[in-house]
């Protein structure tokens, strides 16, 4: 059963939604908590309505006593009333675009409503409220005539204003849509790099190790079925343990070290510091073969490629590692066939083949994806991979990767 996710819990590519994620404000009602930008703006937009207000002082001094003072008193109202424009900017938009349909000091504090909201609200929101503005301009240019302005262009005057207001406010909410969505990429970016990371260190673990630990499981089987073998015999299998133990411990290291400083505030000049191996190549090849011979394995291999690229060569060392340790598992005592044949241009190919009989299987357990991996790293450098048993008897492991004629830097 799936728990329905809050806010908090949102996946990046839909949080953009959200007025609140997205832009930094306050939800409606609730307390803001301002930065020093914010504060900057805020008291950039307050003495933008107070500015707004004094310079319609003139305009009200033909009016009644009463009305100056209500015009006076609902002004300074208005303008103490923009410091709450991010905790409740929908409700200060309606309040002053009503009350500027006809009282000229609260032009200032309306203007100012508006704009926030179309910063910080969607057109839903925004755009009936800035209807309603358009609106309340019929009435306040019938009631407050201009004596050397005549109507319609007083009022085409306060349209071109409120709508210049509100385009501002929705280009600077795109822009902010803008840079937060590029932020929000480049974070889901650096995830699927640490991600694709994580996979890559595990695939190369599962690699190492395996064969690691299958030789130490056969060197362990020789001396439990030997017990009265010659004393060189056990020692040198005890030697062969203890090696094949100590690189085992520290491929371990390696990937921890690599996984502590790869964490997020990791103290990457720290003495602790694991330096990288140097990674296998084709070359070595020959040596992972007489490893095997050493333990004991029926290994022949027929290398028929020269000059090959360190990721090429990497690759394919790793595939023919993994199918030495399954052939271990499953067909110990069993003669393996190592091929791998290629050219410039025309790819690289690497074959292992055994019979599916075995003298001595080994019992060592084992997650099942050691193949599965092996498909995956060919098809992430642009081969294939097949596998399985054939007609006559054996169990293949056939891959093929490109080998361009050009070396790149990747390759390389």
């Amino acid at each position: 059963m799936t728990r329905a996710r809050g806010r908090d819990e949102l996946v990046p590519e839909y949080r953009w939604v959200l007025p609140s994620v997205l832009l930094g404000d306050g939800r409606e009602g609730r307390r803001v908590r301002r930065s020093l930008r914010d504060w900057i703006v805020d008291i950039t937009m307050f003495l933008i309505a107070c500015g707004i207000t004094l310079l319609g002082l003139p305009e009200i001094e033909k009016q009644p006593e009463p009305v100056i003072a209500i015009e006076q008193v609902t002004g300074a109202l208005a303008c103490v009333a923009v410091w709450l424009r991010r905790r409740w900017p929908v409700a200060l938009a309606l309040v002053t675009g009503v009350l500027s349909s006809y009282l000229e000091l609260v032009g200032g504090a309306s203007i100012v409503a508006l704009f926030t909201v179309a910063v910080h609200r969607p057109f839903k929101i925004s755009g009936p409220i800035t209807l309603l503005a358009l609106i309340t301009l019929v009435p306040y240019v019938a009631l407050r005539p201009q004596e050397d302005i005549d109507p319609l262009t007083w009022g085409l005057i306060g349209a071109a204003l409120v709508l210049t207001v509100y385009a501002w406010g929705i280009v600077i909410r795109a822009r902010r849509q803008l840079i937060w969505s590029l932020r929000q990429r480049a974070d889901i970016a650096a995830e699927e790099a640490k991600r694709l990371e994580r996979e890559r260190i595990a695939r190369e673990m599962h690699d190492v190790l395996a064969h690691r630990i299958s030789m130490l499981s056969l060197h362990a089987g020789a001396l439990e079925f030997r017990p009265d073998a010659p004393a060189g015999e056990i020692a040198k299998a005890a030697g062969a343990i203890r090696t094949n133990a100590h690189l085992a411990l520290q491929d371990l290291r390696e990937v921890i070290g690599v996984l502590r400083h790869a964490r997020p505030g990791a103290d990457d000049t720290g003495d602790d510091t694991v330096p990288d191996r140097p990674q296998p190549t084709l070359a070595d090849l020959p040596t992972l073969v007489e490893e095997c011979r050493q333990a004991g394995m029926d290994v022949r291999l027929d290398l028929r490629a020269d000059d090959v690229p360190e990721g090429l060569g990497r690759n394919v060392y790793r595939i023919v590692q993994e199918a030495l340790t399954n052939a271990r598992k499953h067909a110990g005592g069993a003669p393996v066939t190592v091929t791998v044949a290629g050219m410039r241009g025309k790819g690289l190919s690497a074959e292992v083949r055994n019979p599916l009989w075995s003298r001595r299987p080994l019992r060592l357990p084992g997650a099942g994806a050691g193949l599965i991996g092996l498909t995956e790293r060919a098809e992430l450098a642009g081969g294939t991979l097949e596998h399985g048993p054939t007609p006559e008897g054996e169990f293949v492991v056939r891959a093929w990767l490109p080998w361009p004629v050009e070396t790149t830097l990747e390759d390389a």
